[in-house]
């Protein structure tokens, strides 16, 4: 369901007065069509700069309400063998995060409507300079960012440049957040809220129905912000299905694991490997919106 604008507590507490929102002006556009929003990620570079801009430029059309891009790092602790094996793969090809940035500088040159998310990990965003990173991912384009290793109590490295900037911090919430976290956990995020459907690492698992509908109208009530689903969200029917009992879907592991399938031995790409992926992007997005 959508969300509530009367619901009480969180806010878009990073949102500074001056710069429009491209995430929630694309969720009041979703609201008023009556329909969820399709995430697909992409990580960077991976298997080259070319094909992970092929199918970042390609995304819009085939169906992406909001775009993730992963930024490889060689420690991801919350990912699984499918998007590590990304994350090695765009390293290998040259992946930084400047790299990611230009990515999206690229982008907005035929795209200045689709929201772009960033996720990655602290420790390339404090090697790059934190008040440095803010100030050249807004004028990037960059519309959010989700710090995995980031918690509220430790944010104050990145929050108030981030939020001069306008950038959104998207939170994670759990399973495991319990009640008296929750609010900690909302109250500081803004954009939407990424609720993790699974306990542990992307791509292993999925959760079932009864699950997802008892878990979001309990970070629901807490929060106006929209709510997306992600972890173990891989088939078009999963999708759909998060669509319906949330503000949003965010399908990754599935889209790499297409993607890694296209590779030659030499992790090469096929010349169709992009449209491969963004032809499941379009499966995705045509569930996501018959889902209501």
């Amino acid at each position: 369901m959508p969300a509530d604008p009367a619901a009480p507590q969180a806010r878009s507490a990073n949102r500074p007065a001056g710069r429009p929102s491209r995430i929630a002006a694309r969720f009041a556009a979703l609201r008023a069509e009556g329909r969820g929003a399709l995430i697909p990620f992409l990580e960077a570079y991976d298997p080259d700069l070319a094909t992970s801009m092929e199918i970042l430029r390609g995304m819009p059309a085939a169906g992406a309400d909001l775009i993730e891009i992963g930024v490889p790092f060689t420690d991801p602790m919350a990912d699984g063998p499918i998007i590590q094996a990304a994350g090695q793969r765009g390293l290998k090809a040259g992946a930084t995060l400047a790299g990611a940035l230009a990515m999206v500088r690229a982008f907005r040159e035929g795209d200045d409507a689709t929201p772009v998310i960033l996720m990655g990990y602290l420790n390339p965003i404090l090697s790059y300079g934190a008040e440095r990173f803010a100030a050249d991912a807004a004028a990037a384009g960059v519309d959010g960012i989700i710090v995995v290793d980031m918690p509220p109590e430790e944010a104050e490295v990145l929050a108030p440049h981030a939020k001069e900037a306008g950038l959104d911090i998207i939170r994670l919430v759990a399973p495991t957040t319990d009640a008296a976290r929750l609010p900690l956990v909302l109250n500081a995020s803004s954009g939407f809220v990424y609720y993790v459907a699974i306990t542990g690492i992307t791509g292993t698992k999925s959760a079932a129905p009864e699950e997802l509908a008892a878990a979001i109208p309990r970070i629901r009530a807490h929060t106006d912000l929209p709510i997306c689903i992600g972890f173990g969200v891989r088939t078009p029917e999963q999708a759909a299905h998060a669509a319906r009992v949330s503000d949003g879907a965010v399908v990754a592991s599935a889209l790499i694991d297409t993607l890694a399938k296209s590779l030659d031995a030499e992790g090469r790409p096929a010349p169709d490997s992009a449209r491969r992926v963004l032809d499941q992007v379009r499966a995705l997005a045509q569930a996501v919106r018959a889902a209501r």
